[in-house]
Protein backbone atom coordinates (compact mmCIF):
# COMPACT_ATOMS: atom_id res chain seq x y z
CA UNK A 1 0.00 0.00 0.00
CA UNK A 2 2.01 2.97 -1.67
CA UNK A 3 -0.71 5.01 -2.88
CA UNK A 4 -1.89 7.52 -1.52
CA UNK A 5 -5.64 8.76 -1.37
CA UNK A 6 -7.96 11.32 -0.31
CA UNK A 7 -9.56 10.44 3.35
CA UNK A 8 -13.25 10.91 1.83
CA UNK A 9 -11.80 7.94 -0.43
CA UNK A 10 -11.36 5.76 2.53
CA UNK A 11 -14.41 2.84 3.23
CA UNK A 12 -12.87 2.22 6.52
CA UNK A 13 -13.33 5.71 7.47
CA UNK A 14 -16.55 6.06 6.41
CA UNK A 15 -17.25 2.55 8.34
CA UNK A 16 -16.09 4.58 11.34
CA UNK A 17 -18.27 7.77 10.82
CA UNK A 18 -21.49 5.39 10.31
CA UNK A 19 -20.67 3.53 13.75
CA UNK A 20 -19.77 6.79 15.67
CA UNK A 21 -23.48 8.33 14.40
CA UNK A 22 -25.27 4.95 15.33
CA UNK A 23 -23.54 4.86 18.77
CA UNK A 24 -24.67 8.89 18.95
CA UNK A 25 -27.90 8.08 18.54
CA UNK A 26 -28.27 5.34 21.38
CA UNK A 27 -26.36 8.06 23.61
CA UNK A 28 -28.83 10.47 22.92
CA UNK A 29 -31.59 8.87 24.45
CA UNK A 30 -34.65 9.61 22.00
CA UNK A 31 -37.73 10.20 23.80
CA UNK A 32 -40.64 8.91 22.17
CA UNK A 33 -42.84 7.63 24.92
CA UNK A 34 -43.78 4.80 23.56
CA UNK A 35 -42.46 1.31 24.21
CA UNK A 36 -42.44 -0.05 20.58
CA UNK A 37 -40.96 3.11 19.37
CA UNK A 38 -38.16 2.93 21.88
CA UNK A 39 -37.18 -0.50 20.84
CA UNK A 40 -37.42 -0.29 17.35
CA UNK A 41 -34.79 2.90 17.99
CA UNK A 42 -32.56 0.66 19.95
CA UNK A 43 -33.29 -1.85 16.92
CA UNK A 44 -31.92 0.37 14.37
CA UNK A 45 -29.10 1.73 15.93
CA UNK A 46 -27.96 -1.72 17.23
CA UNK A 47 -27.81 -2.69 13.42
CA UNK A 48 -26.50 0.73 12.25
CA UNK A 49 -23.84 -0.31 14.44
CA UNK A 50 -23.42 -3.17 13.01
CA UNK A 51 -23.55 -2.13 9.58
CA UNK A 52 -21.06 0.25 10.23
CA UNK A 53 -18.49 -2.08 11.96
CA UNK A 54 -18.84 -4.88 8.49
CA UNK A 55 -18.27 -1.68 6.45
CA UNK A 56 -15.19 -0.86 8.08
CA UNK A 57 -14.00 -4.44 8.21
CA UNK A 58 -14.77 -4.90 4.38
CA UNK A 59 -13.04 -1.37 3.95
CA UNK A 60 -9.56 -2.57 5.78
CA UNK A 61 -9.85 -5.96 4.11
CA UNK A 62 -10.20 -4.46 0.62
CA UNK A 63 -7.77 -1.33 1.24
CA UNK A 64 -5.68 -1.22 -1.35
CA UNK A 65 -3.72 2.28 -0.71
CA UNK A 66 -3.45 4.30 2.52
CA UNK A 67 -4.81 7.24 3.12
CA UNK A 68 -3.11 10.51 3.51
Amino acid sequence: MTDIKPWWQSKTLWGALVTIGSAALGLAGLELGDRDREALIELLTSLGAAIGGVIAIFGRITAKSRIG
